[in-house]
């Protein structure tokens, strides 16, 4: 639901455009830059590359029209009533349509004030207080989930019931790549023990990718605490990412680099940047084989971690990049459509062959799927995270039942029982779920290349719960 602006095609502004100082006021117009040019000494740019500035002069009115993202789209004006009434209305008509969940589009930028930055301010929490207490008083089965790519302390601000019960976890996202990339999981089980926590009855959505690029959207001060420089460190995930670091096996493409600032995001599809598209292209099998071990392990991750798991269409055939975007002139400049392919139904044919890529990922994404469905352990948020005493292998307990470690390095990883049984006290008769097979009575685990294992000892269903 995209609420903090709309197409310039949209009647209120072609109603605008055509001189109605009402619909004018739903919007911010401007006779002239020096309001413009006093907000943009605070704003940051969204897409340097495609659209910079955040104002756009329209000729048909003689006026500036703020345009956060892209010239065709105008911010609305919350401070107008007429615009909150008028947006209440939408959500009400698109939850008598049957939607349950609300997806609440570039939630932090729909306030604005001047001399600050636009992003997150106090006001945009009201309003979204104010939307959904009226909205749960005549549609009662519909939630909102945020969609705020901001600090990760910012994220967590909007999850509460009365305002997003659910949201996206960029953070998370950000650092599975992050982990993949530098083989070990320091930074990601630091983060996560201290952002992971939400409200019981909230709920994370966990993805691996989605429709946009990728942002390094971690914490400096998270990544100062395991003494990693916060700005470099970005600037080595794009490298490695695009593909320009040395030894990297990633297909990414850059995104609306800023030369200013020297920010830059990722764009490409999961198993182009998991090292598949590199593998085929040198037809190495331990590439191609290392490339598919690490896609199934971030989305093992998302299965098993608290919340609610997203998978993004496409990934579950391991889609590589679709580079015929750069052959249209009207993408050519947005790398994201790398990742927004037609969906390829002769490919997806191929799901059903185990020996194939697209098999092998299709079919034991639905066997993790259905180990997640028949156990109650996986539900809830209560998750932790803990330091397995090995940098290459995450551990969480989660549910207090449900034992998960993960092998983010290429080489074999051991992790101890001693430190296992610091957190988890391992019972006689645990079993991998993912396996089947009964835990090792040995003194270390031992997890092969990308491996990662769902430990859990054999319940009843009332012991789950």
């Amino acid at each position: 639901f995209v609420f903090n602006h709309t197409s310039d095609e949209h009647e209120w502004a072609r109603r605008a455009l055509d001189g109605d100082e009402t619909y004018q006021g739903y919007y911010f117009t401007f006779p002239d830059r020096t309001l413009p040019d006093r907000y943009e000494r605070t704003l940051r740019e969204i897409f340097p590359e495609q659209a910079p500035g955040s104002f756009t002069y329209r000729p048909e009115i003689d006026r500036w029209v703020w345009t956060t993202f892209h010239h065709f789209q105008w911010d609305l004006n919350y401070a107008n009533p007429a615009v909150f009434r008028a947006m209440l209305g939408e959500m009400l008509f698109i939850a008598n349509l049957g939607v349950e969940v609300l997806r609440l589009d570039a939630v932090a930028f729909i306030w604005k004030q001047m001399g600050t930055p636009c992003e997150g301010l106090p006001q945009v929490h009201t309003l979204i207080r104010a939307f959904n207490a009226l909205v749960q008083i005549a549609a009662p089965a519909m939630l909102f989930k945020s969609e705020a790519i901001v600090h990760p302390a910012e994220v967590a601000s909007y999850i509460a019931p009365e305002e997003a019960p659910i949201s996206y976890n960029p953070t998370l996202m950000a650092l599975l790549w992050e982990s993949l990339a530098t083989r070990e999981v320091r930074l990601l089980r630091h983060s996560m023990s201290k952002r992971f926590e939400i409200a019981p009855d909230c709920a994370w959505v966990n993805y691996v990718r989605v429709h946009d690029d990728i942002g390094w959207s971690f914490a400096d001060e998270d990544a100062a605490e395991m003494g990693i420089h916060g700005f470099d460190h970005r600037q080595f995930l794009n490298r490695f990412y695009n593909g320009q670091f040395p030894g990297s096996f990633a297909s990414g493409l850059p995104f609306n680099y800023n030369p200013i600032t020297m920010d830059m995001r990722i764009s490409g599809t999961c198993a182009s940047l998991a090292g598949l598209e590199q593998g085929i292209e040198l037809g190495d099998e331990t590439a191609i084989d290392h490339a598919l071990r690490r896609i199934l392990l971030i989305h093992s991750i998302i299965l098993s971690a608290g919340g609610i798991p997203l998978l993004y269409l496409g990934d579950e055939i391991a889609t590589l990049n679709d580079h015929g975007y750069k052959a249209d002139p009207a993408k050519a400049d947005d790398s994201r459509w790398a990742h927004r392919p037609a969906f390829d139904w002769p490919r997806a044919e191929h799901r059903h062959d185990p020996a194939t890529a697209e098999g092998r990922i299709f079919q034991t994404l639905q066997r993790l799927i259905q180990i997640r469905k028949s156990s109650p352990v996986f539900a809830g948020n209560r998750t932790l995270f803990f330091d397995t005493h090995n940098p290459h292998v995450l551990g969480y307990i989660h549910n207090h039942h449900l034992l998960v470690l993960a092998n983010f390095s290429e080489a074999e990883q051991v992790v101890s029982r001693n430190v296992l049984n610091v957190y988890w006290s391992i019972p006689k008769g645990a079993v991998d779920l993912v396996t089947g097979d009964p835990l090792p009575d040995a003194f270390e685990l031992r997890l092969q290349p990308y491996q990662f294992m769902w430990l859990m000892p054999v319940l009843n269903t009332s012991e789950q719960g």
